[in-house]
Order: C-alpha cells, then sequence, then structure tokens
C-alpha cells in the first residue's frame, strides 16, 4: 500500500519560495500510469489542485499558480517536490501531496502540512 508524507517549513515570509516534499513508500514514483500531485486547501475553503508530475517525468500546473509553482522529482530518493515562488499570505494553507492514475481519481493522499505565510 503506497504512503505519502509532506515535509517542509512551516512557516514562510512573504516573497520567498516555498519548498515542499512529498516522500512516498510502497510504490514508485516512476511506476507506470501514476501522476503525483500537490493540492491545497486554504482555510475556509475548498481543495485547489495545484500541479503534478507524472511517472515519465513530465509536469503540469494548474492556470491559478502556473507562473509561481514548479515540480521535481528525485527518483533515487522516491520524493517530489513543490517550489512555489513569491508566496504571499493568500498561499497560508493546508498542503497535500497525492497520487492518482491518468484518470485524476485521487485515491492516496499525505496527512496535510500546514504552511502559513507571515512576516
Amino acid at each position: 500500500q503506497v504512503q505519502l508524507q509532506e515535509s517542509g517549513p512551516g512557516l514562510v515570509k512573504p516573497s520567498q519560495t516555498l519548498s515542499l516534499t512529498c516522500t512516498v513508500s510502497g510504490g514508485s514514483i516512476t511506476s507506470n500510469r501514476y501522476y503525483w500531485s500537490w493540492i491545497r486547501q486554504p482555510p475556509g475553503k475548498g481543495l485547489e489542485w495545484m500541479g503534478a508530475i507524472a511517472y515519465s517525468g513530465s509536469t503540469f500546473s494548474s492556470p491559478s499558480v502556473k507562473s509561481r509553482v514548479s515540480i521535481s522529482a528525485d527518483t533515487s530518493s522516491n520524493q517530489f517536490t513543490l517550489h512555489l515562488s513569491s508566496v504571499t499570505p493568500e498561499d497560508t494553507a493546508l498542503y497535500y501531496c497525492a497520487r492518482s492514475g491518468s484518470s485524476w481519481h485521487f485515491g492516496s493522499w499525505g496527512q496535510g502540512t500546514q504552511v502559513t505565510v507571515s512576516s
């Protein structure tokens, strides 16, 4: 059974770059047909898909954050990382990593990590 675990700073200052890492166990991030996503939930709001990296290394991102987001993978460590630049307080949220197939049904999730953007 695949497990995902987010890690990263809980507090980031405005204008900085937020980096979060998702460590995957019980399955390889290069396994065929899987996509590895970052999803966030701001306080009092719904879930927002931010972007993903595919088993092939291809990346995808939401138009709402496309200019600020990049996702990379470290296959030797079985991890993938979100980089979100120029953060503002509006980026304060609970951040999740998740796995899906090509149908974009997210069947496996990490427990989430809280990120607060504040000076």
